[in-house]
């Protein structure tokens, strides 16, 4: 089948569990009055004390970070009773009430964000906000290295605005209307002395600018002037990187908003950026930044006071106990992302560091897979595709609709100059490495850096989703020809076979088996020797089949098929070819899947359509028999499934295996009688 489009990434949410609002009523049920707070706190809002108002607020937005809590505040109207809460006359209350919703739309998903908007906590928030900004100036700074009040209040008040313009379209729209585009640069502009403040605003900038026309449409160029300068910056410290690369991201967002005459300057300025992050060796730095940490602890400053290292030692306590706890949602165990990093108590700024180091180079890579995407009409309709489990399914321009979705992708001249000029390939290669034990071992020997062992190996993952999206859509000689082809095959085995046993994490494995078919595809077009083994071969097909993921399981079958046609022109290759043939047919018959049928169909079309090992090897394992047997099987599977269960685009390609099992045959029938 087909090269695949890659996805582009979305970000994900602070500990997002995602609640539906529909389950409200069924999720109380479950919890009785005595186990939800919810009632009490809520009518502490109205307390004539702020001292209690903020006390409550501040209750809420802690409270509400356990999911089954949620509930129990929506049901008792809390959005609308929190909303006014940003207009307190309080500055406190403001801040914790902003950071009561922030959590609620981080921690409760999509439909909470969407259900917050619908109960207009917009139009407070974003009053609340140039309320913010007129007062930056003017607000007094208690003492020198204090934060600025109401700089407290809006980044926790650009959180919450950030995290709703992720989740719902109509807080985009709203944000388009508001004009808030301004007072979020401003926001960022406050980066030279509160970066805290800056990145949030980036955040919310990198995400808002993304597939958003009608705001291009409106962009000046202060806001461009203030992208462009910040990129410019040279602030060493990895909060500072994160902040300019989230303003690459944006950037690239808006290139179509570009003046003609800056935009190669531009892009070279982007992919620079980038390149610059992937040169920073976590491995090394992370270890540093601990040590950092422990010279700190063994000699405080005299501004660290027993209450601040208190909620040091709290927030140490609750990432050790709530790492990885699972949660259950319809009926399938999730890995609940318990990161509370931006919620650390000042005095953390070592973790901080490293914690800004590892988003950088996430986002860094996630940049590179958006800009290896084209920007074709389907990109909305692929998008929807590929990010289920159901991606990259079906060959090259079978039907009518699924050609220009399925067709070989290539970037521009100018894009792929700029990665090549760069040596982004050879950089992300170096990043699909495994994390080194010595940053793994000082993160898993303290509660609160445990998180970051997760966050190494997602680098890790979206380094290799970054060399899939590269390895598609660039010349091949652009990558270095077959010298370093054979190299990054040969690095990418070690990394599935380097262990005694394949590794199990799904989002490792999808990831690392999209970059090996990709690989191996370019391999085989250009008649260079497989680098795997028949052994590898049929580990990699038995590791795969126990997957969950059926995109993993598609690109294991594609593997087989694409390593078997090419042993197929080889002498002396007909055991092997018997061995992918068996495998091929037990995934045809037996995956529940019918998208992972019809891979290993047309996989088995590829290794046996031609020469005297693949006519062997089809005899031997009585290929056409099986063929035969199936065939009614698969037609009928298609027939009583099909509907409402696949997409069009999916329904189109099964179709077409159908027609090509007919007529493989009729050819194998053919092979018989010679």
């Amino acid at each position: 089948m087909g090269k695949s489009k890659t996805t582009k990434f979305k970000r994900p949410h602070f500990n997002s569990v995602g609640l539906p609002v529909s389950a409200v009523k069924e999720e109380e049920e479950e919890h009785d009055e005595e186990s939800c707070p919810a009632a009490e706190l809520l009518e502490k809002l109205q307390s004539s004390s702020a001292d209690i108002r903020e006390f409550a607020c501040a209750s809420i937005s802690r409270v509400v970070q356990q999911s089954q809590t949620i509930p129990g505040f929506l049901q008792r109207d809390a959005v609308r009773r929190l909303g006014p809460m940003l207009l307190d006359g309080s500055l406190a209350v403001r801040e914790t009430a902003a950071g009561a919703l922030r959590n609620l739309s981080a921690c409760g998903g999509q439909e909470v964000c969407e259900d917050m908007v619908k109960h207009d906590v917009m139009t407070p928030l974003t009053a609340l906000l140039r309320e913010c900004c007129s007062g930056f100036d003017s607000a007094a700074v208690p003492m020198k290295d204090q934060s600025n009040p109401v700089e407290d209040v809006a980044n926790e008040a650009v959180n919450l605005l950030w995290n709703l313009c992720e989740s719902s379209s109509q807080a985009v729209s709203l944000f388009n209307k508001s004009g808030l585009l301004d007072v979020v640069v401003e926001c960022l502009e406050r980066h030279p002395h509160n970066v805290e403040l800056a990145i949030s605003a980036a955040h919310c900038l990198h995400t808002v600018t993304e597939d958003n026309p009608e705001l291009l449409s409106s962009m000046n160029t202060a806001v461009l002037g203030a992208l462009e300068k910040l990129l410019l910056s040279s602030q060493p410290e990895m909060a500072h990187t994160l902040l300019r690369t989230l303003a690459a991201g944006t950037l690239w967002n808006l290139k179509t908003s570009l003046p003609a005459a800056r935009q190669a300057q531009t892009l070279n300025a982007i992919v620079a950026t980038l390149s610059m992050c992937l040169d920073l060796d976590s491995g090394v730095l992370i270890p540093d930044l601990r040590r950092a940490e422990e010279a700190h602890h063994r000699n405080p400053s005299p501004g660290t006071d027993a209450e601040q290292q208190a909620a040091v030692q709290l927030v140490e306590e609750e990432m050790g106990e709530e790492e990885e706890a699972p949660t259950k949602k319809n009926g399938k165990t999730l890995m609940v992302d318990t990161d509370v990093s931006d919620l650390l108590p000042r005095g953390k700024e070592e973790l901080r560091e490293a914690t800004a180091l590892l988003t950088a180079q996430q986002t860094s890579l996630e940049i590179i897979v958006n800009m290896c995407c084209s920007d074709d009409p389907s990109d909305d309709e692929w998008e929807e595709e590929s990010s289920s489990d159901e991606s990259d399914m079906g060959p090259d321009g079978l039907c009518d609709g699924v050609s220009n979705l399925m067709s070989p992708l290539c970037l521009s001249a100018e894009v792929q100059g700029a990665l090549i000029n760069h040596s982004i390939p050879e950089k992300v290669l170096k990043k699909t490495a495994f994390p080194r034990q010595e940053a793994t071992n000082v993160c898993r020997e303290n509660p609160s850096w445990r998180g970051l062992t997760k966050r190494m190996q997602r680098v890790q993952s979206r380094a290799l989703t970054c060399l899939h999206s590269i390895l598609s859509t660039m010349d091949a000689e652009l990558l270095g020809g077959e010298t370093a082809l054979q190299g990054a095959a040969h690095h990418l085995s070690s990394l599935v076979f380097g262990a005694e046993e394949i590794p199990k994490d799904e989002e490792f494995l999808e990831a690392v088996i999209s970059a090996m078919r990709s690989l191996l595809q370019i391999i085989a077009s250009k008649n260079i020797s497989q680098c795997m083994t028949p052994q590898q071969l049929m580990s990699l097909s038995e590791a795969a089949t126990r997957c969950d993921v059926v995109s993993v399981r598609v690109n294991a079958v594609a593997i087989l098929g694409i390593t078997g046609s090419t042993l197929a022109k080889e002498k002396g290759t007909a055991e092997t070819l018997q061995m992918i043939g068996n495998a091929l047919l037990q995934v045809a018959t037996k995956d529940s899947d019918l998208v992972v049928n019809g891979e290993a169909l047309d996989a088995l079309f590829d290794v046996f359509a031609d020469g005297e090992e693949a006519e062997t090897a089809a005899k031997i394992i009585s290929l056409l028999p099986a063929l035969k047997t199936l065939q009614p099987v698969f037609k009928a599977k298609i027939r009583k499934e099909g509907r409402g269960k696949y997409s069009h685009q999916q329904l189109c390609v099964l179709d077409n295996i159908k027609i090509n099992l007919r007529r493989f045959i009729g050819y194998l029938e053919k092979v018989v009688t010679k």
